[in-house]
């Protein structure tokens, strides 16, 4: 698989969404409840300060995506937030890394001076483990803050890192 992470275009939208929709309905890791449509997804992601898509550069498959956007307003706009999918089939194979990776240099490019994660559930291990391998400096625990889909709740860890 040879990988390039881009700016997304029009056409990518109906691959995004599909992305997007399995981890909402997966439960585990989105705040989101509410499924994209074509037409909340192109708002939803044509409203990011950017939207990245990872695609293979021989299939031409879209593997996953990554919005980011300000965390906050005014004397904090400078902090920013992000949120990965990658397509369930393709998981595991370091997609999500090329995702944060590229996600790190777009946030640096658009001003931004840190990049904040404010609710990585505690169980999703393997997000952890690669923001931790990628520098991100875990801030605590809020206990109880992630409502699973199954209905219990979850800590979650925020992260930074500085850009």
């Amino acid at each position: 698989m040879k990988l390039c992470v881009r700016k997304f275009e029009e056409k990518d939208l109906p691959e995004m969404i599909r992305i997007w929709n399995e981890v909402v309905e997966d439960g585990i890791a989105f705040p989101q409840e509410e499924l994209l449509t074509l037409e909340t997804g192109r708002e939803f992601f044509g409203s990011q300060t950017y939207t990245g898509v990872a695609q293979d550069e021989e299939t031409e498959e879209i593997c996953g995506l990554y919005i980011l956007h300000p965390n906050n307003i005014g004397r904090c706009g400078h902090i920013c937030n992000a949120s990965y999918a990658v397509s369930k089939t393709l998981r595991g194979r370091h997609i999500g890394e090329r995702l944060v990776t590229d996600c790190l240099e777009q946030g640096k490019a658009h001003g931004f001076r840190v990049l904040q994660f404010n609710a990585v559930v505690r169980t999703n291990t393997s997000a952890r483990h690669l923001y931790e391998k990628l520098g991100f400096q875990q801030l605590g625990v809020i206990p109880g803050g992630f409502r699973m889909k199954d209905g219990h709740y979850e800590d979650i860890c925020p992260y930074y890192h500085e850009l």
